[in-house]
């Protein structure tokens, strides 16, 4: 990409970006996808001590259902597994196919288990953080949430997790995407409102006129 380009997608990356604190939970909800740094980030997250229990929830998505044959929360789990987390302290949701049904879908798995975290650590790809959380605090409002990445810059993200079937203009065209979410989203009653400053909205409107279109709605 051009500099152009990349100073505008920098500025929509920042703004995804939450800066939460992380504190003690009861929960770590981890949202699948197909990025499984995602996965390492909630084992390593774990095995800090930060909670006791590790949700991973995502069947197959828009994007995954091309890639993946098998559940994205499986996939996750094992990663996991693979790590050095007792498997006895995991949870898998893997019917979800959005953000909306992973956290309704854990909401509804926890209480089938019996079980009642007060506060959770959700841990979602670095520019879904804001609507990570704005879906939440609509699903679920009465529980304390802080929400957690992987730490990587953008370029960084670019070229590690980029691969043949998911090129870094589609990672730029998800960001543009997930943007336009949190704008019409609150309308339909999916997440709560947030505010998205005007520069963060021009840089949308240009990477729009840029061609990276493709993951709007």
């Amino acid at each position: 990409m051009d500099d152009r380009i990349r100073a505008l997608a920098v500025k929509i990356w920042d703004y995804h970006h939450l800066d939460h604190q992380l504190g003690p939970a009861d929960a770590i909800l981890v949202l699948c996808s197909h990025d499984t740094a995602v996965a390492a980030r909630g084992a390593e997250l774990f095995l800090q001590g930060w909670a006791p229990l590790l949700i991973f929830a995502g069947g197959l998505g828009a994007i995954t259902r091309r890639l993946w044959d098998e559940p994205e929360a499986d996939q996750f789990a094992r990663i996991a597994i693979a790590m050095g987390v007792p498997q006895d302290r995991i949870l898998v949701e893997n019917a979800s196919t959005n953000t909306g049904e992973n956290i309704l879908f854990t909401k509804q798995l926890l209480a089938v288990k019996g079980l009642d975290p007060q506060t959770f650590i959700v841990v979602q790809k670095p520019y879904m953080e804001r609507r990570s959380f704005a879906t939440f605090r609509k699903v679920w409002p009465e529980k304390p949430v802080c929400v957690t990445s992987p730490r990587v810059s953008l370029d960084d993200y670019l070229r590690d997790y980029s691969h043949g079937a998911l090129a870094p203009d589609d990672v730029i065209g998800i960001m543009v995407g997930d943007l336009q979410r949190i704008r019409l989203y609150p309308a339909k009653g999916f997440q709560i409102h947030q505010d998205i400053p005007d520069d963060v909205w021009r840089a949308y409107e240009e990477l729009v006129d840029a061609g990276y279109d493709k993951y709007l709605i």
